[in-house]
């Protein structure tokens, strides 16, 4: 990963400049490699910056895989479904061929075998991991004190978590930690106190689970980065 703390201006500006973003990482990836495996975040935050993204010029789509850093267990078509974002924001509007795209099947009776089926379909290392932070300090769906945040060989599991609390999958630290690019994105002053925290040396990932990302770019607009030190990175 290559630290870096970008503050914009407002939620426009940090889709403009997070699409510019993960464009060239996918454009230096397949160049580098010849493919780019991708995974996506859900939340409020990436839903502009996705739909930025479907407009960019000379991403080489043919070559990019898609996963996702976790779901709500729903089926794709509700509202709050992860890939159901993504899948109108972006994945409708580029050259994404139904094969290239791994969704979480999490509205399975059967989350076990589904997250053990989902970390078979993973890369052993993602080329770019996209990650949100809600104001509790959570990322993908590693909530505060949870077992998941003490996983060492599962890169998959069930979770539960958010308000009201819903059965999720979710990847697991060293997803996270063995990810060549980590790009976390951030909106609104009720992220502001998680967002220090998390970027603070000493801020624990089980309490702060977020600060697992702490190595990665992270796009914040003004809002978001109010509490870290001097109003900036």
């Amino acid at each position: 990963m290559r630290p870096e703390r970008l503050v914009v201006g407002d939620a426009a500006e940090l889709a403009e400049r997070a699409a510019g973003w993960i464009a060239s990482a996918l454009i230096g990836a397949v160049a580098q490699q010849g493919r780019c495996a991708l995974a996506l975040t859900g939340g409020r935050t990436p839903g502009p910056v996705y739909h930025r993204l479907a407009e960019w010029p000379g991403i080489p789509w043919t070559a990019v895989r898609v996963y996702f850093g976790d779901e709500r267990a729903v089926p794709p078509s509700h509202p709050d479904s992860n890939f159901r974002l993504a899948e109108r924001t972006l994945l409708s509007r580029v050259a994404l061929s139904p094969v290239q795209i791994h969704r979480m099947e999490a509205e399975r009776s059967d989350l076990e075998q589904a997250a053990r089926d989902y970390a078979a379909l993973l890369p052993a290392r993602l080329d770019l991991l996209l990650l949100g932070i809600g104001a509790d300090g959570h990322t993908a769906s590693l909530f505060p004190g949870a077992a998941a945040l003490s996983e060492r060989e599962r890169r998959v599991v069930p979770a539960v978590g958010g308000v009201p609390p819903r059965a999720r999958l979710t990847i697991t630290p060293p997803v996270i930690a063995a990810a060549r690019d980590v790009l976390v994105l951030a909106t609104g002053a009720d992220k502001a106190a998680a967002v220090a925290r998390a970027l603070a040396g000493d801020a624990a990932p089980a309490t702060i689970p977020a600060a697992l990302a702490r190595a990665g770019t992270w796009i914040l607009d003004r809002a978001a980065a109010t509490q870290l030190p001097g109003g900036s990175p």
